[in-house]
């Protein structure tokens, strides 16, 4: 916001002061300009408002670069702990022998997972209303998102006796969108819906073709709405006392997630509730894609399962986020190796060459980036797998990670299940070049 040039007036005191001015012809009844009216406005007043204002835009810009700059830094340093303690209630939940330490294991694996979902609210909000998600788009079977997003769900919809009612058409046209982010949108009405209904209640998820739009809703019985809320319920920050008290806790940015995410593939999201005690549902609408149903080559497939006996090195300067690791690499039958930085990495992947190696990217030194450019200049190492692990999960962030040379990029806390499924589709260092 530039300020406009104004005329300065020079006082007699030999200051200046800044003034509008304008004039208007004086004419004789014959029409003839006989003089002239001039009007000078002081404007001090109005320029010092003017000053304050682009003052003040310009501080609120650098605190909400801060804001992001704080709240990305937060993540990573989150998602640090986090991966060590997931690791570890992987190794914990093993024992059939203590039914106590299993249940703990699931207690505590369940709430991290639960920290790392809202870290990615929290950030994903910020990222949207600045437009640096992209999505990733393709044809998406909406079936298949729905039973991953109830796969996903599952969990926190048992823990609370609920009685979940499936009812999705058989014949609904693929849309086109980004199929994580469409299974994010229904995994936190899921997630919602379960959080806000008593035990033993009950949440439907049907979906439908209607008029070139596939129609999702998710419903439930649980303690519903207030009608001065309803119109807000998208915002975000907003978290109504959908009961008397404040035990469900969250950040109040989920469903104002959802609406954007929705949005973004081109769709709407409303909500209706007859109010408190009465339930409420989210109904999602997405256009369809027209034209012949998608071919088979162009549909999702599922990660390989199983796979060969690899050798990984391991390299995180968190110990025992990096020792865990390695435990459940080996429990699974793979040689590990581990290393804590960046220089010691380099020397011990040269001397051991693995097939695989999982990388930190905040390591001391010479960091993940730094140290996946070098192992890619080694001969004895181009065939190998270098997988990304950070707390960061900007779009940049991954392209950094795809420029310096990874494979592959996984955000803290690593799931077990993404990390088996990317290490069954590698070929042994040893067997056909891949």
């Amino acid at each position: 916001m530039g300020l406009a040039n104004h005329t300065l007036l020079v006082t007699r005191g030999g200051g200046e002061t800044p003034i509008d001015d304008s004039a208007a012809p004086i004419r004789d009844a014959s029409g003839e300009v006989i003089g002239a009216v001039l009007v000078f406005r002081g404007i001090a007043e109005r320029r010092a408002l003017e000053r304050l204002a682009e003052q003040r835009l310009a501080e609120l810009v650098l605190a909400d670069r801060r804001k992001n700059e704080f709240l990305a830094m937060l993540a990573h340093e989150l998602r640090n702990p986090m991966a060590a303690i997931l690791t570890a209630t992987t190794l914990l939940r093993t024992p059939e022998d203590d039914p106590e330490a299993g249940y703990a294991a699931q207690v505590v694996e369940r709430q991290v997972r639960h920290m790392a979902r809202l870290v990615d609210d929290l950030l994903d909000v910020a990222r949207i209303s600045q437009g640096k998600i992209s999505l990733r788009t393709e044809i998406v079977d909406v079936s298949r998102v729905l039973q991953r997003s109830v796969e996903t769900s599952r969990k926190l919809i048992e823990v609370g006796r609920h009685e979940l009612h499936l009812s999705v058409a058989g014949d609904l046209p693929p849309v086109q969108g980004d199929a994580t982010r469409l299974e994010q949108i229904f995994c936190n009405l899921l997630n919602n819906a379960a959080k806000y209904t008593p035990p033993g209640g009950h949440v439907w998820l049907s979906a439908r073709a209607d008029h070139g739009e596939v129609v999702a809703s998710v419903r439930d019985d649980g303690v519903g709405i207030a009608p001065e809320l309803l119109p807000y319920i998208f915002d975000v920050f907003v978290q109504g006392d959908r009961s008397l008290h404040r035990s469900r806790g969250g950040l109040g940015v989920g469903l104002a997630l959802v609406r954007r995410l929705v949005e973004l593939h081109g769709g709407s999201c409303s909500c209706v509730s007859a109010g408190v005690g009465q339930g409420a549902e989210f109904i999602v609408r997405l256009p369809a894609v027209r034209g012949e149903v998608v071919a088979a080559g162009a549909r999702e497939r599922e990660p390989a399962a199983g796979g060969a006996r690899l050798r990984i090195a391991v390299v995180d300067d968190n110990h025992d986020a990096a020792n865990l690791l390695a435990v459940s690499l080996k429990r699974w039958g793979h040689d590990v190796v581990v290393a804590h930085d960046g220089l010691e990495a380099l020397e011990l992947l040269r001397a051991h060459r693995p097939d695989v190696a999982v990388l930190d990217i905040g390591l001391p030194g010479m960091d993940g980036f730094e140290l996946a450019r070098w192992l890619r200049r080694e001969p004895a190492l181009d065939r190998c797998t270098l997988i990304a692990v950070s707390g960061y999960g900007q779009d940049a962030h991954r392209k950094r990670a795809v420029d310096a040379g990874f494979d592959h990029h996984l955000l803290k806390p690593v799931e077990a299940s993404a990390l088996m499924a990317l290490l069954a589709g590698v070929t042994p260092t040893g067997g056909p070049a891949r």
